[in-house]
């Protein structure tokens, strides 16, 4: 006698998921388009009746789909119309889904990099490190979470490894690290803590201390790796 079959276990839906699932219906529901921006997270957060950590969790998640940019001083800007509340959940769990293995291979590539560095950067290179660091400081200090300045310090310890086929693998994963950069950096405190880890792969590299560098951004990504997304799954 055949065995019945069952459907799939539910998944159970986290607040933040259902919190992102109601804004990009809001979105929808009021034809918001591309450039539109969404009320203050406090007013969000109040008519949603959630805590604000809850709905800058839930907004970090649609930047990271793309539903939303959140630009530091104009607010929260949607980027592209909303889809279905099943349909964003399926995003941001595929998100999170690919997460560890982009984790392992950034990690692979920027440690190595960052040895590299240290034996091959130039003057040149070190300027373009420090205007990096200098930029992502400024926008922190501002208020920001420094993902621009980031993305550019990343960058440039790429540029200073003077490997070209190390420079292209991390640009066939540049999207998907700029999903975690914005993920790691929508945590409360990582922007300082970020700095605080560019500061000490550069402090390596200017030393020309290719075992320290490395050792330095493999403690970098190991932290910044460590994001909300990640633990609720666990």
């Amino acid at each position: 006698m055949a065995v019945p079959s069952f459907p799939p276990r539910l998944l159970r839906t986290r607040l933040y998921e259902q919190v992102a699932g109601q804004i990009s219906a809001w979105i929808s529901d009021n034809g918001l388009q591309a450039g539109d921006k969404l009320p203050a997270e406090r007013e969000l957060a109040q008519r949603l009746g959630v805590s604000r950590a809850t709905l800058s969790q839930a907004l970090v998640a649609l930047e990271v789909v793309g539903v939303v940019e959140v630009r530091h001083g104009d607010g929260t800007v949607v980027t592209a119309r909303a889809q279905t509340s099943t349909r964003i959940v399926e995003a941001i769990r595929s998100h999170a889904d690919r997460l560890p293995e982009v984790i392992e291979t950034r990690d692979a590539l920027e440690t190595k990099i960052a040895s590299l560095a240290a034996l091959r950067r130039t003057a040149d290179d070190l300027a373009r490190i420090d205007d990096a660091l200098a930029s992502m400081e400024a926008d922190i200090a501002a208020g920001g979470r420094g993902v621009e300045g980031d993305e550019r310090f990343h960058g440039a310890v790429t540029a200073a490894s003077h490997s070209l086929l190390l420079a292209r693998l991390m640009d066939e994963i540049g999207d998907l690290v700029r999903e975690t950069r914005l993920e790691s950096l929508g945590q409360p405190g990582r922007p300082q803590d970020s700095l605080a880890g560019h500061r000490a792969i550069a402090e390596a590299i200017r030393a020309g201390d290719p075992d320290a560098a490395a050792a330095a951004m493999h403690a970098h990504v190991e932290m910044v790796s460590d994001v909300a997304l990640l633990r609720e799954q666990q």
